[in-house]
Protein backbone atom coordinates (compact mmCIF):
# COMPACT_ATOMS: atom_id res chain seq x y z
CA UNK A 1 0.00 0.00 0.00
CA UNK A 2 1.00 3.35 -0.69
CA UNK A 3 -0.51 6.75 -0.43
CA UNK A 4 0.16 7.78 -4.04
CA UNK A 5 -1.74 4.76 -5.32
CA UNK A 6 -4.60 5.15 -2.66
CA UNK A 7 -4.66 8.69 -4.29
CA UNK A 8 -4.72 7.77 -7.96
CA UNK A 9 -7.35 4.96 -7.54
CA UNK A 10 -9.52 6.41 -5.14
CA UNK A 11 -8.78 10.43 -4.66
CA UNK A 12 -12.65 11.17 -4.30
CA UNK A 13 -12.41 8.94 -1.15
CA UNK A 14 -8.96 10.00 0.45
CA UNK A 15 -7.95 13.88 2.04
CA UNK A 16 -4.33 15.06 2.58
CA UNK A 17 -3.63 16.13 5.69
CA UNK A 18 -1.33 18.69 4.74
CA UNK A 19 0.99 19.55 7.66
CA UNK A 20 4.63 19.36 7.53
CA UNK A 21 5.58 15.71 8.60
CA UNK A 22 8.83 13.80 9.85
CA UNK A 23 8.94 10.13 10.84
CA UNK A 24 10.52 8.57 13.37
CA UNK A 25 10.95 4.69 14.19
CA UNK A 26 11.57 1.52 12.57
CA UNK A 27 7.77 1.37 10.97
CA UNK A 28 7.97 3.16 8.14
CA UNK A 29 4.51 3.05 6.94
CA UNK A 30 1.28 2.17 8.42
CA UNK A 31 -2.16 2.20 8.42
CA UNK A 32 -4.99 1.15 10.56
CA UNK A 33 -8.93 2.87 12.17
CA UNK A 34 -8.46 5.83 13.84
CA UNK A 35 -8.23 6.47 17.78
CA UNK A 36 -8.42 10.27 18.37
CA UNK A 37 -6.54 12.35 21.63
CA UNK A 38 -6.57 15.99 21.66
CA UNK A 39 -4.21 17.11 24.48
CA UNK A 40 -2.29 20.48 24.57
CA UNK A 41 1.35 20.34 26.01
CA UNK A 42 -0.28 17.53 28.52
CA UNK A 43 0.08 13.88 27.87
CA UNK A 44 -1.24 12.17 30.68
CA UNK A 45 -4.25 11.84 28.47
CA UNK A 46 -2.55 10.42 25.80
CA UNK A 47 -0.19 7.61 27.77
CA UNK A 48 -3.87 6.92 30.12
CA UNK A 49 -5.02 5.73 26.15
CA UNK A 50 -2.33 3.96 24.93
CA UNK A 51 -2.11 1.73 28.08
CA UNK A 52 -5.30 0.35 26.35
CA UNK A 53 -4.57 -2.48 23.55
CA UNK A 54 -4.33 -0.87 19.91
CA UNK A 55 -5.34 -3.86 18.10
CA UNK A 56 -4.16 -2.51 14.99
CA UNK A 57 -5.74 1.10 15.31
CA UNK A 58 -4.01 4.50 14.92
CA UNK A 59 -3.28 6.68 17.32
CA UNK A 60 -4.04 10.43 16.02
CA UNK A 61 -3.28 13.14 18.34
CA UNK A 62 -4.05 17.09 18.39
CA UNK A 63 -1.35 18.46 20.38
CA UNK A 64 -2.37 21.96 18.87
CA UNK A 65 0.59 22.07 16.73
CA UNK A 66 2.93 22.85 20.09
CA UNK A 67 6.37 22.17 19.09
CA UNK A 68 7.46 23.86 23.00
CA UNK A 69 7.22 20.43 24.56
CA UNK A 70 7.11 16.97 23.49
CA UNK A 71 3.86 14.70 24.11
CA UNK A 72 5.76 11.73 23.44
CA UNK A 73 9.24 10.21 24.62
CA UNK A 74 11.20 7.06 24.66
CA UNK A 75 8.69 5.69 27.40
CA UNK A 76 5.59 6.48 25.73
CA UNK A 77 6.68 5.10 22.18
CA UNK A 78 7.71 1.62 24.10
CA UNK A 79 4.04 1.89 25.25
CA UNK A 80 2.94 2.33 22.11
CA UNK A 81 5.53 -0.49 20.27
CA UNK A 82 4.58 -2.94 23.14
CA UNK A 83 0.50 -1.89 22.90
CA UNK A 84 -0.34 -3.72 19.69
CA UNK A 85 -0.67 0.48 17.87
CA UNK A 86 -0.17 0.38 14.18
CA UNK A 87 1.30 4.04 14.79
CA UNK A 88 0.76 7.58 15.81
CA UNK A 89 0.08 10.40 14.02
CA UNK A 90 0.80 13.42 16.12
CA UNK A 91 -0.10 17.31 15.60
CA UNK A 92 3.52 18.23 17.92
CA UNK A 93 6.94 17.36 18.84
CA UNK A 94 8.97 14.14 20.27
CA UNK A 95 11.36 14.01 22.30
CA UNK A 96 14.03 11.26 22.74
CA UNK A 97 14.13 11.32 18.75
CA UNK A 98 17.01 8.98 18.38
CA UNK A 99 16.70 6.28 20.82
CA UNK A 100 12.19 6.37 19.10
CA UNK A 101 14.10 6.29 15.57
CA UNK A 102 15.44 2.94 16.75
CA UNK A 103 12.17 1.51 17.65
CA UNK A 104 9.80 -0.80 16.26
CA UNK A 105 6.78 1.94 15.97
CA UNK A 106 5.62 4.07 13.54
CA UNK A 107 5.60 8.06 14.15
CA UNK A 108 4.86 11.18 12.21
CA UNK A 109 4.76 14.29 14.17
CA UNK A 110 5.92 18.40 13.44
CA UNK A 111 9.23 18.44 14.97
CA UNK A 112 11.40 17.65 18.05
CA UNK A 113 12.19 19.27 21.20
CA UNK A 114 13.68 18.34 24.60
CA UNK A 115 11.09 19.37 27.18
CA UNK A 116 8.21 17.59 28.33
CA UNK A 117 5.25 18.10 28.89
CA UNK A 118 2.77 18.80 31.75
CA UNK A 119 1.13 15.74 33.73
CA UNK A 120 -2.41 17.22 34.37
CA UNK A 121 -4.42 14.66 32.36
CA UNK A 122 -6.31 17.33 30.65
CA UNK A 123 -8.00 16.69 27.51
CA UNK A 124 -9.94 14.92 25.33
CA UNK A 125 -10.69 11.29 23.45
CA UNK A 126 -12.34 9.51 20.94
CA UNK A 127 -13.83 12.76 19.70
CA UNK A 128 -13.66 14.01 16.41
CA UNK A 129 -10.14 16.34 15.82
CA UNK A 130 -9.11 18.43 12.81
CA UNK A 131 -6.02 19.36 11.84
CA UNK A 132 -4.01 19.51 8.24
CA UNK A 133 -7.02 20.12 6.78
CA UNK A 134 -8.94 17.34 7.59
CA UNK A 135 -11.31 16.15 10.02
CA UNK A 136 -10.09 12.48 11.80
CA UNK A 137 -13.15 10.58 12.94
CA UNK A 138 -12.36 7.79 15.52
CA UNK A 139 -13.44 4.53 13.26
CA UNK A 140 -12.22 6.72 10.21
CA UNK A 141 -8.92 5.15 8.57
CA UNK A 142 -5.67 6.50 7.98
CA UNK A 143 -2.86 5.40 6.00
CA UNK A 144 0.87 7.14 6.20
CA UNK A 145 3.67 6.93 4.40
CA UNK A 146 6.60 8.78 2.92
CA UNK A 147 4.67 10.72 0.83
CA UNK A 148 2.66 11.85 3.64
CA UNK A 149 -0.96 11.23 5.80
CA UNK A 150 -4.18 10.46 4.33
CA UNK A 151 -7.80 10.00 5.57
CA UNK A 152 -10.44 7.85 4.38
CA UNK A 153 -13.81 6.98 5.99
CA UNK A 154 -13.54 3.35 4.78
CA UNK A 155 -10.75 1.00 4.76
CA UNK A 156 -8.43 0.96 1.40
CA UNK A 157 -6.87 -2.31 1.35
CA UNK A 158 -3.79 -3.28 -1.50
CA UNK A 159 -3.84 -7.01 -2.98
CA UNK A 160 -1.17 -8.27 -3.97
CA UNK A 161 0.09 -6.37 -7.46
CA UNK A 162 -0.49 -3.28 -6.23
CA UNK A 163 -4.45 -2.38 -7.07
CA UNK A 164 -6.60 -1.45 -4.43
CA UNK A 165 -10.24 -2.82 -3.44
CA UNK A 166 -12.66 -1.34 -0.59
CA UNK A 167 -12.83 -3.63 2.60
CA UNK A 168 -15.28 -3.05 5.54
CA UNK A 169 -13.73 -4.35 8.83
CA UNK A 170 -10.42 -3.96 10.54
CA UNK A 171 -6.79 -4.53 8.46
Amino acid sequence: MKTADLVDEHDDRVRLCDRPWRRFGRVRSFWGPVATVRCFEDNALLKKALQERGDGRVMVVDGGGSTRCALIGDQIAAILAAGGWAGIVLNGAIRDSAEIDAMPVGVFCLGTTPKKSAKDGGGHRNVPIEFGGVEFRPGAYVYCDADGVLVSAEALLARPGGSLELHAGIP
